[in-house]
């Protein structure tokens, strides 16, 4: 970025209708221009065409609903929402555009409906609550739910909870409406609550380890560390990394969504220290020494020489300039201009962009700086969470590839914003 640019980011006006009540956190869809909000036991889904509620998920939890995922390569008019509850349940929910869209024609006096040419079905009101249908409940964990997440191929789906586990389910249903899941997975290495997990995106670069399955999750946790894990040769999975140098609760995780020359997607991470690292694999010739053995000797305290085939290394690439005074809730990686935006319990948005030197050499150190500081952003309330998602309102200047930040907060608002360099 030119020193002489300035970034600037202007608020738009909240998505309607305000929730009045705390929000955790607001999720877009991967192609359509939706996204879920999870609010008290229910979740709001709302058009970015029209910057209001478009239905809403009510119902299906007897506690707090934390965090939703939306299930991706689904067809036209179909959409699944997986939501992880405080009830220690996560639930599977799905709406079938089309059927909703031909059965309100039919009653066009109720509901002024526009069916456009790429399917996405527009509602100048509310959708009905029973468009959704509440379908399976996915049950094992003993505590809070506190984050779901779909595998890029929406093969796997991983949450995560209180009782300090990561658990993997697997859809095998016979067709994409076939809601039958099985656990293949439950892993306990975290010592203490687990509070994110996020699957690396399908990008390039991303399946060049082939000893390993392409699918790689990650997890944060209350015990200060992140873990990477894959499936190895023997259908089993294993964690092949802890990432430590936080030095209190690791509040989530993102991967870089546009890793540049065919890189393995670098990983950021974000905690109640108010630092934000962004992590590194290093590659195969890094991680052995003059033997050919790993330059490190253990792994979750298993001596490496049980585990060779199963270690990666991972560097702490950087430590962002800290601007946050207290807990960095969220941070959003853009796959856009690769600008990091981050949010949290002091209430600001801090924007940060990678110096272009150092992201072109790949020996190189990489220099991270600040390049926004916006105060105040839900006003007194905490920031809960901040995402990059695409624009379609009237506003875009190319719609669906325009680029806002959403952020949600105790203020039970979601506010769109948008990210110009002047």
């Amino acid at each position: 970025m030119p020193s002489s640019s300035t970034v600037v980011v202007r608020p738009l006006e909240p998505l309607k209708p305000d929730l009045r009540e705390r929000a955790w956190q607001t999720i877009p869809h991967p192609t359509l221009p939706l996204v879920a909000t999870a609010h008290a036991k229910s979740v709001t889904v709302f058009s970015l065409v029209t910057l209001s509620s478009h239905s809403s998920l009510t119902g299906g939890h007897a506690r707090s609903v934390r965090c939703s995922a939306w299930k991706p390569g689904l067809s036209p008019h179909k959409l699944c929402l997986v939501t992880g509850s405080f009830d220690s349940t996560a639930g599977l929910w799905r709406w079938d555009g089309e059927q909703v869209a031909e059965s309100e024609m039919q009653h066009s006096d109720a509901v002024e409906v526009e069916v456009r040419a790429d399917g996405i079905v527009d509602n100048n009101e509310p959708q009905n609550d029973k468009d959704w249908e509440f379908t399976l409940v996915l049950e094992g964990h003993d505590s809070e739910i506190k984050s779901c997440a779909f595998s890029p191929s929406g093969t796997f789906l991983a949450t995560c909870s209180r009782d300090k586990s990561v658990w993997i389910w697997e859809d095998i249903g016979a067709s994409e409406e076939d809601d039958e899941w099985e656990t293949v997975a439950v892993l306990n290495e975290h010592e203490g609550d687990v509070k994110a997990v996020a699957w690396c995106p399908d990008v390039p670069g991303r399946n060049t380890r082939r000893t390993y399955s392409p699918e790689v999750l990650a997890s944060a946790s209350y015990d200060n560390t992140v873990r990477i894990w894959r499936e190895d040769g023997d259908g089993e999975w294993v964690c092949v990394a802890v990432l430590e140098g936080h030095t209190e609760t690791v509040w989530g995780i993102q991967w870089e969504a546009n890793p540049k020359d065919g890189q393995f997607p670098r990983l950021l991470s974000y905690s109640a220290d108010a630092t934000i690292r962004i992590w590194k694999l290093q590659d195969d010739d890094q991680n052995e020494g003059e033997d050919g053995t790993s330059s490190r000797s253990t792994l979750g305290g298993i001596p490496n020489t049980m585990r060779r085939s199963l270690r990666e290394e991972w560097k702490c690439e950087s430590v962002l300039p800290k601007a946050h005074e207290r807990d960095v809730y969220a941070a959003a990686w853009s796959a856009t201009t690769g600008y990091v935006a981050s949010t949290g319990s002091d209430g600001h948005i801090i924007m940060y962009a990678e110096a272009t030197s150092a992201a072109n050499e790949p020996n190189e150190t990489p220099v991270w700086e600040v390049i926004a500081d916006v105060p105040n952003a839900h006003g007194p309330y905490e920031v809960n969470h901040i995402i990059w998602s695409k624009r379609y309102d009237n506003g875009a200047t190319a719609k669906g590839e325009d680029e806002i930040l959403l952020t949600t907060g105790d203020d039970g608002l979601v506010r769109p914003w948008t990210v110009t360099t002047e």
